[in-house]
C-alpha cells in the first residue's frame, strides 16, 4: 500500500455504521431484536392500538387521550378526499400502470391545494402530516378500483384508515377481524430508524424542501425491491412450497442455486425481527375467527425449516426470519392483493417518514457527506480528431 492510499480516508459502503442523525422517535436494537416507538416498545401497541393512535405518537412524542384521538380522526376524515387534479390524473394514469409507479407519480400530486405547501412551520406540517397520511391510502385503493374497470369508493365519515382504506377498495365494509389484522400490521411497520426511504425523505428535507416532495422521494426509495418489494415474493415461495414436508427440499434448493430465501435475515437484525413475531401473533388471531390456519401453519413450518437450514449451511451468519415473511402471511389472510403489498406497506410508513421529516425541520442542517475519489487522474486534453 502507498502512502497516499494508506492517507485516504475510509468510507462506509452503504453508510453502514455511519449515524446519520440523533432522533426520538424510534430505537432499533438490532442484537436484542428490539424496536422502541417514542419509549415505547413494539410489543405495547401492536394489537393494542389503531394505527391512528400509532401516528399520533410518531408525530407528538405521546399517544392521544380520548378527546386528541377524535380530534384527528375528524382531521383525517376531512383531508383524505383527494385534489381534482389528482383523480383525472389517476384516471389517466390508471390504464398505463400501477402499485408503486402510479403511488409515485400520484403522491408528488398533493401539494395542489395547499396553499402553504413550502411551510417549514411545525404545527403546520403535522396537519400536513395528518393529511398526507388520510390521502396516500386513498390513492392506492382508487387507482386499484380504477385499473380493475370499477368506479372509485369514498370511504364514510366514521371509517378510520384501516377500515377506510378496506372499504375504498372493495365498496363493501370489511369485516372487524380485517380491519384489527390490517391495524396490526400497519402499526408493526410504521416506523423503523434510519431505513433507506427514511434517510432519503430525511435528505431531501434537509434541503428545506417541501413535506411532500420529501414523502414522493420516500415513495420514489420504497419501490426498489431491496427496500419495500419483498413481500410478494414471499407469498410465491410460500405457494410453491405447498405444504411443510416440501421446505427442506426447496431451501436447500435455493442455496445450492445461490439464490436469497425471501423473508429471511435483515441489515440490523441479528436475531428474529420483533414485527415478525407480532405479525406472526396478529395472523393467530386472525386463524381463531376464520377457522382457517393453512397458511399461518406452512409459513411457521417454513420459518422452522429454513432456520435450521440457514445454520447448517451458513453457520455464523445469524439470518433469522424478518417482518417480510409475516408481512405476506397478515397481508394475504387481510386479502390485500399481491401486487398491493409494497403500496400498502407505503401507507404505514407515511407516518414514520412525515415524524422524520418534521424531526428534520425541527433541527435541520443540510446532509452533505463526503466522497473518495477513486477515478484516473493526470490525464490531458486531445483535439476531437485526435482521439481514438
Amino acid at each position: 500500500m502507498s502512502s497516499q492510499e494508506a492517507a485516504a480516508p475510509q468510507f462506509a459502503k452503504g453508510l453502514e455504521g455511519v449515524v446519520a442523525a440523533a432522533t426520538q422517535i424510534a430505537e432499533v436494537d438490532g442484537k436484542q431484536g428490539r424496536l422502541t416507538l417514542r419509549g415505547y416498545d413494539i410489543t405495547e401497541l401492536v394489537g393494542r392500538v389503531t394505527f391512528e393512535e400509532a401516528a399520533y405518537l410518531l408525530w407528538n412524542g405521546k399517544l392521544p387521550n380520548a378527546a386528541e384521538m377524535e380530534a384527528l380522526k375528524a382531521e383525517m376524515s376531512r383531508a383524505r378526499e383527494l385534489p381534482e387534479p389528482t383523480l383525472a390524473a389517476l384516471r389517466d394514469l390508471a390504464p398505463h400502470a400501477g402499485g408503486m409507479h402510479v403511488l409515485r407519480m400520484g403522491a408528488s400530486t398533493l401539494s395542489i391545494g395547499d396553499e402553504d405547501v413550502d411551510s417549514l412551520d411545525i404545527e403546520g406540517n403535522q396537519r400536513r402530516a395528518a393529511r398526507l397520511q388520510a390521502q396516500i391510502p386513498a390513492l392506492v385503493a382508487h387507482t386499484w378500483r380504477l385499473r380493475q374497470g370499477q368506479p372509485i369508493v369514498q370511504p364514510k365519515p366514521e371509517h378510520g384508515i384501516a377500515q377506510g382504506f378496506l372499504y375504498m377498495l372493495e365498496g363493501e365494509e370489511p369485516t372487524q377481524a380485517r380491519v384489527d389484522g390490517l391495524n396490526a400490521y400497519l402499526v408493526a411497520i410504521a416506523e423503523h430508524g434510519m431505513n433507506a426511504s427514511t434517510f432519503t425523505a430525511r435528505v431531501v428535507a434537509s434541503a428545506n424542501s417541501d413535506m411532500v416532495s420529501a414523502i414522493s422521494a420516500a415513495v420514489c426509495t420504497l419501490k426498489g425491491p431491496a427496500h419495500g418489494g419483498v413481500p410478494g415474493p414471499v407469498l410465491e415461495m410460500l405457494t410453491e412450497i405447498g405444504s411443510p414436508d416440501r421446505a427442506d427440499a426447496f431451501i436447500r434448493g435455493e442455496m445450492n442455486a445461490g439464490r436469497r430465501i425471501m423473508g429471511f435475515g435483515h441489515r440490523v437484525y441479528k436475531v428474529r425481527d420483533p414485527r415478525a413475531a407480532l405479525l406472526c401473533e396478529a395472523a393467530e388471531r386472525m386463524s381463531r375467527v376464520t377457522g382457517d390456519r393453512r397458511l399461518l401453519d406452512l409459513t411457521a413450518a417454513v420459518e422452522e425449516t429454513t432456520v435450521r437450514v440457514l445454520e447448517e449451511l451458513k453457520p455464523g451468519r445469524d439470518l433469522y426470519a424478518n417482518v417480510e415473511l409475516y408481512a405476506a402471511l397478515i397481508l394475504h389472510a387481510v386479502e390485500i392483493p399481491s401486487d398491493l403489498f409494497t403500496p400498502v406497506f407505503a401507507i404505514g410508513r407515511t407516518s414514520g417518514w412525515t415524524a422524520h421529516v418534521i424531526e428534520q425541520y425541527s433541527d435541520n442542517r443540510i446532509f452533505r457527506p463526503q466522497s473518495i475519489y477513486v477515478g484516473p487522474r493526470g490525464l490531458k486534453w486531445k483535439a476531437l480528431a485526435d482521439r481514438e
